[in-house]
């Protein structure tokens, strides 16, 4: 099978279908080349391999996210368990049943669509399958409701991909993170799929509440109750919220396995360290400067902002996309910053901005993915502005240093 599928790579070398073929031969197989001349560096690390690695951060959530998908339906019908097992109340049959009975659509279609339209430019343009979808592929389907219909999540890809990255020349070349344009492009085009409090629970639309009631079930997120002010309506408890036992996107909620993960990739290598700690700092800078104005009393309760900026600074990180999407959002290589000092701004920028949208559009509790996609717009000039202070600070130690010599020449 393996020759076979070597000889008839050789038979269509030139063929405008090549890179298609050529994509699932080597997805399958070592490719047979070998160079015939010049200098080569052989690694372990290429693109697939990065890539795999990521995917592998991104399983714990994935799975965590599909037993959270049937327990919060469940319990949002039976009501919330008053002494919560894990293995009886979360890791169950049921479900498990009815996570993977939403979140797999979700998956197959954010890969088939998306890997549909890198095959189509790949023969357009005449250039091998980039492995740069993978990743968005995987992380699609954990930023986006449970209930997300799939031609909506079709046409978000679709959308994404060709004008996120294939319009400035692919994998390596966009300036926009792909996985947060077809978020964005969800969230403006229909935003009430996007946010309020019927679409992070399945079914919630449809759905009853315990003991037959008339009334709908509620999958509001903790979020979601303090931009209205609620704060008394929502009983998480502060392990919940941390572990990850709340409504929320797909695979967003649980800040203990985002955690892990994040290790996972600084530890491989791959994730910036410096973007992820800095963003957390800046997340908890304008937190505090939040709490600051409730606690001097220059915002009363009456005000519609009063619950988010009392709420406390560090439980910013355990609630909503935020811890999400630093670890595995803000730290794209491609989009983010690339001087060491530029990742320092720029993770701090993005955790700012963040809690700032949160508390200033109620609308919306939920700031993570604009501020990103904001500070993927000014890396380049954010890098640009690093690179000319230190090339300004290196002419000046020249001069100094010329100075210096011509002195000391004059008094030999």
């Amino acid at each position: 099978m393996k020759q076979a599928l070597h000889n008839y790579k050789e038979k269509i070398k030139g063929n405008k279908w090549a890179p298609a073929f050529n994509a699932i031969h080597t997805f399958l197989y070592t490719p047979n080349e070998v160079t015939q001349k010049g200098t080569h560096v052989k690694a372990v690390d290429d693109l697939k391999r990065t890539m795999n690695t990521v995917i592998l951060s991104l399983v714990p959530c994935l799975l965590f996210g599909i037993f959270n998908a049937g327990y919060q339906h469940y319990s949002a019908i039976n009501g919330f368990p008053e002494s919560f097992s894990l293995f009886e109340h979360f890791i169950n049959w049921e479900n498990f049943v009815l996570g993977i009975t939403t979140v797999l659509p979700l998956l197959i279609v954010s890969y088939g669509v998306g890997l549909a339209v890198e095959f189509v430019f790949a023969v357009i343009k005449g250039h091998e399958v980039e492995e740069g979808y993978l990743v968005t592929g995987m992380l699609v389907p954990l930023i986006v409701p449970i209930d997300t219909p799939l031609w909506m999540l079709a046409i978000a890809v679709i959308f994404g991909v060709v004008i996120g990255k294939e319009v400035f020349g692919g994998t390596g070349m966009n300036i926009l993170n792909p996985a947060l344009t077809i978020r964005a492009f969800l969230f403006f085009a229909y935003p009430t799929w996007m946010s309020g409090d019927k679409v992070w629970v399945h079914d919630a639309v449809n759905g009853v509440t315990k003991a037959n009631s008339t009334d709908a079930i509620s999958g509001e997120t903790v979020l979601g109750y303090l931009a209205q002010n609620r704060t008394e309506e929502y009983a998480y408890s502060l392990s919940d919220m941390f572990y990850g036992f709340i409504p929320g996107s797909v695979g967003e909620t649980s800040a203990f396995l985002i955690l892990l993960g994040g290790l996972f990739l600084i530890f491989a290598k791959i994730g910036s360290w410096r973007i992820m700690l800095s963003g957390v700092l800046g997340a908890l800078a304008m937190g505090l400067i939040f709490n600051a104005v409730v606690d001097f009393g220059w915002i009363g309760s009456y005000s519609k902002f009063y619950s988010l900026m009392a709420f406390d600074y560090w439980k910013h990180l355990i609630v909503g996309g935020l811890a999400f999407g630093i670890v595995f959002m803000a730290t794209d290589p491609v989009t983010a910053a690339q001087t060491n000092r530029g990742k320092w701004i720029y993770g701090f920028l993005i955790g700012f901005i963040s809690v700032m949208i949160r508390v200033f559009n109620p609308g919306y509790p939920e700031g993570v993915f604009l501020a990103i996609l904001l500070m993927n717009v000014f890396a380049p000039t954010i890098d640009h502005y690093v690179v000319q202070a230190n090339v300004k600070r290196r002419m000046k130690r020249a001069s100094l240093a010329q100075a210096n010599s011509n002195f000391n020449t004059q008094n030999a």
